[in-house]
């Protein structure tokens, strides 16, 4: 025939009229296919991989231990007590969010802007205490968890909940 294309593996599914097209491009008879960049595997941890985990709680511990001890002399923060229930880590590692909650959730404002002035001294101590290539960049952030948590408590106690959670008259536990 003329004008045909010799016969390839990949151009003998093709008729003869898109192998010319796709001959005439260039390709070959191979169709581009386009990949996704970010792979997410489906077995990962919500708050991100292993690394990012264990950097995180090892940050925590380290943070919790400074405020804990007293080193950062603050006039705002020397009259609280500070959790840190949790740390998030960047993919990269340097960039750690830091959630904190003062005690009885009083004052959550003022230990933040206490905070983010000792942000350096913190990053100084932080990258003696973990072992890490680079001292993560921290921020600091409510937990607000605790309030959320309350929230849901208040809608569980509502009338209307607890009727549709009560068993009703012809419904057999």
């Amino acid at each position: 025939m003329a004008g045909s294309v010799p016969a390839s593996p990949a151009l003998s599914r093709l008729n003869e009229k898109d192998a010319a097209a796709c001959d005439s491009a260039g390709r070959g008879g191979f169709e581009k296919t386009i990949m996704p960049r970010h792979h997410q595997k489906k077995g990962s941890a919500p708050g991100g991989s292993q690394r990012q985990l264990r950097v995180g709680e090892l940050v925590r511990h380290a943070v919790a231990d400074i405020l804990s001890q007293g080193s950062v002399h603050d006039a705002d923060l020397e009259g609280h007590i500070v959790t840190v229930p949790e740390v998030r880590m960047s993919p990269d590692l340097r960039l750690a969010t830091i959630y904190v909650m003062p005690l009885g959730g009083r004052d959550t404002e003022v230990v933040l802007t206490a905070l983010d002035r000792n942000k350096k001294y913190l990053r100084g101590e932080i990258a003696h205490r973990v072992n890490l290539k680079f001292a993560p960049e921290i921020r600091f952030r409510v937990d607000e968890r605790f309030d959320e948590a309350e929230r849901i408590e208040k809608l569980l106690r509502t009338p209307a909940v607890q009727r549709d959670l009560a068993p009703g008259e012809g419904e057999e536990q």
